[in-house]
């Protein structure tokens, strides 16, 4: 394997031009998160003053999907000279389309960027009002033919996490086969913590579920899945203990949180379960401070919001980003993937992991389809 390439499935994203680039299997070896690292190429593009100004729909601190934007940020600033910005508009929904506003109404960025499905209808009444102003959105687009400028301000990455999820999903399965952990049982399942029943975290399942079905496991007899919900799905550490506690007591080996810091309970119910948990977005092996939660975690599905916006970044000095367009990064741009880290390969066999490297070069040469759940 390249060991470098391997590690978050990061640095060739930051540069590759969307779905077409690397050859290089997915799984990586340990390292430390995106952010902490030097980014492979050696030229850098020619540093400009630009101001680029985050607005969350939530916090900071999720070890997760908001704490990978955060490290694009900080990519940017480091390594591009970039003046940076982080607004933190909290996990009430009533204040998220005001806050946007605010930030939006200001003089202080070039680019203003926001992400998620909760902030697309946001961007479409927002960007605008602001046409001589960059928008980016990641994980989720603007309604572009419903945009009064067609949003042709408005530059979109998503992530095809349900081809990162079937890898995972590959992976989980041969653990159950081969029953490779020692809790695991003949009729031992997996959970799915999902934060909200909304098609891009549906995404994930359809090609987790997928990633088992096609190694043999039949998923409707060995994932039990349940969302969150409620007024608060992405912060609800406590919500999301107390299902997987309930799903660990079902059987389940191993609890999937797909919820963004609600997940954060899921490692806190492996821990008294005896059980083991997978990650999501970040290698939240590292993200993790608590010794004890991180030994739970064997291995993290990747979606590397940190490499899609400092990738953004480059190709926009470069004159190169599509504005008024989405475009999709996926395994065959190394955007997506599965975690390998010192605690993976403790857990996980090489012949496991080798079925994860063959699928992942499968999908690369469109040799596997993943189903999405997104239209």
């Amino acid at each position: 394997m390249n060991k470098r390439l391997l590690s978050l499935i990061a640095l060739s994203a930051a540069s590759a031009i969307v779905l077409a680039a690397c050859a290089q299997p997915t799984p990586a070896p340990q390292q430390p998160p995106a952010a902490q690292q030097q980014p492979a190429e050696a030229q850098q593009p020619t540093a400009t003053k630009l101001r680029a100004k985050l607005v969350l729909n939530g916090t900071l601190g999720d070890k997760s999907f908001f704490d990978s934007a955060q490290r694009g940020m900080d990519l940017m600033k480091k390594e591009l000279g970039w003046e940076t910005k982080t607004i933190e508009c909290t996990y009430d929904r009533n204040k998220w389309l005001p806050c946007l506003e605010d930030a939006a109404a200001t003089d202080d960025y070039d680019i203003l960027i926001a992400g998620t499905f909760d902030m697309s209808d946001y961007v479409t009444q927002v960007a605008p009002k602001y046409p001589n102003k960059k928008f980016w959105m990641f994980d989720a687009a603007p309604d572009y033919e419903n945009c009064a400028n067609k949003c042709e301000n408005v530059y979109t990455v998503l992530f095809r996490q349900n081809e990162g999820s079937y890898l995972l999903g590959v992976l989980a399965a041969n653990l159950l086969k081969e029953k490779a952990l020692p809790n695991i049982k003949e009729d031992s399942k997996i959970g799915i913590v999902g934060g909200m029943d909304i098609p891009v975290i549906n995404d994930f399942i359809v090609g987790f579920k997928q990633g088992m079905r096609d190694q043999g496991v039949d998923p409707e007899k060995h994932t039990i899945v349940q969302y969150v919900g409620g007024d608060n799905p992405w912060n609800n550490p406590a919500k999301g203990k107390e299902i997987a506690l309930a799903m660990y007591n079902q059987g389940a080996a191993i609890v999937w949180g797909v919820a963004g810091n609600s997940g954060s309970g899921v490692f806190e119910a492996a821990v008294e379960a005896k059980a083991y948990a997978f990650g999501v977005d970040s290698d939240q092996y590292f993200t993790i401070a608590d010794p004890a939660q991180r030994a739970t975690i064997v291995t993290s599905m990747l979606k590397n919001v940190d490499m899609g916006l400092f990738r953004a970044a480059k190709l926009h000095l470069e004159g190169k980003l599509g504005y008024g367009a989405s475009e999709q990064v996926g395994v065959a741009g190394d955007a997506v993937g599965v975690a390998v880290n010192e605690n993976t390969r403790k857990l996980v066999s090489e012949s496991i992991l080798k079925k994860v490297e063959e699928a992942a070069q499968a999908i690369k040469e469109g040799k596997i389809v993943v189903e999405t759940a997104l239209k």
